[in-house]
């Protein structure tokens, strides 16, 4: 698969959960757990099973997964990088503190990307305000192709749910990717087929669902406190209600468990295999902080996608919104 004129595996590793801890608005939305010497274990066990694209951002860990990127990617220039502008950050109290839509504030932000990454140039950077309006990006985008033009970055792109927004923007020289959510239980039809219709990097955000899918999570589990799937009430935490696994999505997960593990895949890889067999150009980027669940996500790779058969199946077990449902953050 080409990402620019790179070839990359069909599967990134994202790069949120290692990020440790950050805030917004009184609440945690970072993931417990984080262990730097771990996280450098997973990037470089990444690397070492073929997945060489990272997708980061500057609000992950208020730029601490950026650091751990350019520590993890030292001496490997195969190694993709995306990450993410638009939410401002205070380093040192961790604290995100809201959407930054001065088109001033661009050239700074990819320049302390930079700095955090330690690279000369960005793959991609992606507008990290999933609902803003189109009035109010266009600007940002208009100083990221100056980013662009200047060898600061390579291309552009847009982390958004909606449609439209995605739209509006894909004609834009130098717009080349779209990061929306979609898994098992959001097919994301509509985006897929304007994906499919403009040819642009399809990165795809929750392919399991904040770890719901991975199965590790049963009608018992109690998240930390400060866990973001416990403490954030935002519409993409779902999946998770008060620390706990949404029973709905459990109970739909329990119906199909059989045909997501068919011809000897885990959850994960049969998750995974979903996705690919919806279109062969989707990247999923399952977040990752651990060597071993890099080596569970890139087993997936020799399994591929699920068979038509069994995602004929798949549908006749999940309930899905009707086609005509608005677009929402997810």
């Amino acid at each position: 698969m080409q990402i620019l004129d790179i070839t990359v595996a069909p599967l990134g590793m994202g790069c949120w959960p290692i990020g440790g801890e950050m805030y917004a608005d009184g609440a945690s939305v970072g993931y417990t757990g984080a262990d730097d010497a771990e996280a450098l274990r997973a990037i470089h066990a990444a690397l070492d099973h073929g997945i060489t694209l990272f997708d980061t951002a500057a609000a992950y860990g208020t730029g601490h997964a950026e650091r751990l990127l350019a520590q993890g990617l030292k001496g490997r220039p195969e190694a993709v990088v995306v990450t993410k502008i638009g939410i401002a950050i205070d380093e040192a109290s961790k604290q995100l503190n809201g959407y930054e839509t001065d088109p001033a504030r661009v050239q700074p932000a990819i320049d302390g990307c930079l700095r955090r990454l330690e690279r000369d140039c960005i793959d991609i950077v992606l507008l990290h305000q999933n609902e803003s309006p189109v009035a109010v990006a266009a600007p940002l985008f208009e100083e990221m192709d100056k980013a662009r033009a200047a060898g600061k970055i390579r291309g552009f792109g847009w982390s958004t749910d909606f449609t439209a927004s995605a739209a509006a923007m894909a004609p834009r020289a130098g717009f080349v990717a779209v990061q929306h959510a979609m898994n098992l239980f959001i097919p994301a039809s509509r985006m897929q087929a304007l994906m499919a219709e403009t040819g642009l990097v399809t990165l795809l955000r929750s392919p399991l669902a904040m770890g719901l899918l991975s199965g590790k999570y049963d009608a018992q589990t109690r998240l930390p406190a400060e866990d973001v799937r416990t403490a954030s009430l935002s519409s993409w935490a779902a999946y998770f209600q008060d620390g706990q696994p949404n029973p709905a999505f459990l109970e739909q997960m329990t119906a199909v468990r059989d045909l997501l593990t068919t011809g000897g895949r885990s959850l994960v890889q049969g998750a995974l295999g979903w996705l690919w067999a919806k279109r062969a150009e989707n990247i999923p980027i399952p977040g990752a902080r651990t060597a071993a669940q890099i080596e569970g996500l890139a087993g997936a790779l020799a399994f591929g996608a699920l068979p038509p058969a069994v995602m004929a199946e798949i549908e006749t077990l999940i309930p899905r919104e009707a086609a005509d449902a608005p677009d929402r953050q997810r």
